[in-house]
Formats: C-alpha cells, structure tokens, sequence
C-alpha cells in the first residue's frame, strides 16, 4: 500500500471517528462487501469497535474489513432544568461490520474480545439487507433521507391517509417541495381550516 493511500485511510478514519464508522477508501472496498451484525457484551459497544479497528490493522484485514458502526441518534435529557443532547444507542448490545465475509475476516470479528457472535437465524452469518443498512444511516445523520416524490397542485383535492385527521378530505393551498410539506384545507367543525401536512400523510385523488 502506498504512502498516498495510507494517509487517505488515516484521513477517513478521522472523519468518521464521530459515527464510529472507519472506512477505507471508496475504491479499494470489495464489492462483495456486506453490512453484519455482530452480539457484543452489554455495555461493551464502543469497547468492541475499537478493539476491531486495531485488530483490522494490526492483522492486515483492510482489504476484507472496511467499517465498523455502533448505531446512536440523539435525544434530548432535561437534567436539574436544563436542556441536553446525548448520543443513544439505538440497538445496545449490537455492532455493525461492513465486511468481505471470509473465514479469515470472520475470525479476526468472531474472536475480537467482548465480541459474543453474528447475529444469525443460522450458522452462516447472513448481511444485512440494503434498505435496513440505509435506514440506519440516515437515522444517524451518515446519509440523507430518501426525498418524498408527490405530484401535487394547488387546487387538487387529497385523502388524508395518516394522522388525526385521517380519511378526512381537504384542498391543496400551498405546496413546498423543498421541506416535503403541503398546506391543505379542511372541513373542522364546520370551518375551513389550513392544516400543515408531510408529503406521506397525504394522497391525491384523482
């Protein structure tokens, strides 16, 4: 591996520290690669990731083992009458490898301390589907949410399919497709009201 390679992955790594995620370079991922789970000890997370990232380098596995994700999201803690953020885990007890699965790779993750096994209805190890690893992501903030694609007027009258206003009828007012809403008129307690609605709580009628 050449010295312009070597401080590309040191640049990524910093990048990601944050998310927990260390990957190498776009163009040397295999493209057998696959998204696993793997069952740590409880509390044992953060522990088991860096564990793995020194393990990756330490036995020469960066061309099998590219990532290494404890997923969290933020939520918000009132303490003592103050507002705070914190990272939460979303699946405590559980890692995300991005892998070329191999018996070698799966050794140097099965054997990674505090690391308990894959996360499998078999004995074979089975990824992630895309979608699922995709939706981690975006709840992390890693990558941007699918954007709602609605073909919607001013004028056209839509269902409202989510929400409590559920199956109530309305008329479009006001679209907004940079922020996914529509502004929509309905009938509550005998009085045209304008209710502000996302793009999915709404269908067209046609």
């Amino acid at each position: 591996m050449d010295d312009k390679t070597t401080e590309y992955r040191e640049m990524a790594e910093e990048a990601h520290e944050g998310s927990g995620a260390s990957p190498c370079g776009a163009e040397e991922r295999d493209p057998r690669a696959n998204w696993y789970v793997i069952h740590t000890y409880s509390g044992y997370e953060n522990k088991v990731r860096e564990n793995l990232k020194k393990r990756i380098v330490s036995m020469k596995m960066q061309d099998q083992i590219f990532s290494v994700l404890v997923p969290t999201e933020e939520e918000i803690e009132f303490k003592d009458g103050r507002k705070k953020t914190v990272q939460k885990k979303v699946y405590p007890g559980y890692v995300l490898i991005e892998m070329v699965m191999t018996d070698q790779s799966w050794y140097v993750v099965r054997n990674t301390p505090g690391v308990t096994g894959f996360v499998s209805p078999g004995a074979k190890p089975v990824p992630l589907p895309p979608e699922e690893v995709k939706r981690i992501k975006q709840l992390m903030g890693m990558e941007a949410p699918s954007r709602v694609k609605i073909d919607l007027q001013v004028g056209q009258t839509v269902r409202v399919v989510h929400g409590p206003f559920q199956d109530v009828h309305g008329l479009v007012e006001e679209v907004s497709p940079e922020r996914e809403k529509v502004r929509v008129l309905i009938s509550i307690f005998g009085r045209e009201t304008p209710v502000e609605l996302d793009f999915v709580q709404v269908e067209k009628l046609s």
